[in-house]
């Protein structure tokens, strides 16, 4: 087993850790890695089972797919689409997450060819308020493994983000008020980092600086999670200037 398969393996374990979502069947150096993860596609549950050979990720995983709620046939769609998409991945790289994350538009392109039907926000959802926030981490050792349980959150809970790397260490989120509170306590219970001894750590020390009503126009809003690496204080000034958040800035400036 490599270590880059050893560590996408305590990456997913975090990722998929609701009840049922991740499941470790067989970890052995002659045989390689096997893991299973559920996922709910349109009301559905998809089990998707990865076999990452020793050489993974040089070569890709085998990967089964079953479902109570799909047709064998739609199940081998699903399965082939996903082969397909392995195979384009580059090479040497992990991608078991990628793949999970590529069900979504397989299982409307493939699982449910002719039954697709236009998604639109619901009404409470289009007035809900927009809210900003930012918050400071206290520490990120395992940069690769923090910064994907980080993207895949602010996905998950359809928030949109901007991470400073620097002296400090700073999320400004943008979304539902009750998303921002569930991105901090995922932050909070689930181990999204190690501590200074390498053992598996939760970021109990991560504090709110700003929480309020977004006040930029919708053509000033964060898009999509974008990670940024800063220098000093002027750099750190550009990063809140650059996204037209400077009076937010000068809200967090004596926290820092």
């Amino acid at each position: 087993m490599t270590e880059a398969a050893l560590e996408e393996v305590s990456v997913l374990s975090a990722i998929y850790c609701g009840e049922g979502e991740f499941k470790l069947i067989q970890q052995s150096a002659h045989d390689g890695i096997m893991v299973q993860i559920s996922s709910s596609v349109r009301g559905h549950s998809v089990n998707l089972l990865f076999h990452m050979p020793p050489g993974y990720p040089a070569c890709p995983p085998d990967i089964s797919v079953s479902s109570s709620g799909l047709s064998r046939t739609q199940c081998h769609s699903i399965r082939q689409k996903l082969l397909d998409q392995a195979a384009a991945l580059p090479p040497d790289e992990p991608m078991v997450h990628q793949l999970v994350e590529c069900l979504q538009s397989v299982e409307v392109t493939e699982a449910h060819r002719g039954h697709e039907q236009e998604v639109r926000p619901s009404e409470q959802e289009q007035g809900e308020e927009e809210w900003t926030a930012v918050l400071a981490l206290d520490h990120m050792r395992s940069r690769n493994r923090y910064i994907t349980l980080l993207e895949h959150w602010s996905k998950q809970l359809q928030l949109t983000g901007t991470l400073l790397l620097g002296r400090n260490i700073l999320i400004i989120l943008q979304g539902s008020r009750a998303s921002i509170k569930e991105f901090c306590c995922l932050l909070k219970t689930v181990k999204v980092d190690v501590d200074s001894s390498g053992k598996k750590c939760k970021e109990r020390m991560m504090k709110v600086l700003t929480e309020a009503p977004s006040l930029s126009s919708h053509e000033h809003r964060l898009q999509g999670f974008v990670v940024k690496d800063y220098q000093s204080a002027s750099e750190l000034t550009a990063a809140f200037q650059e996204v037209h958040m400077m009076d937010v800035y000068q809200q967090i400036l004596l926290s820092l």
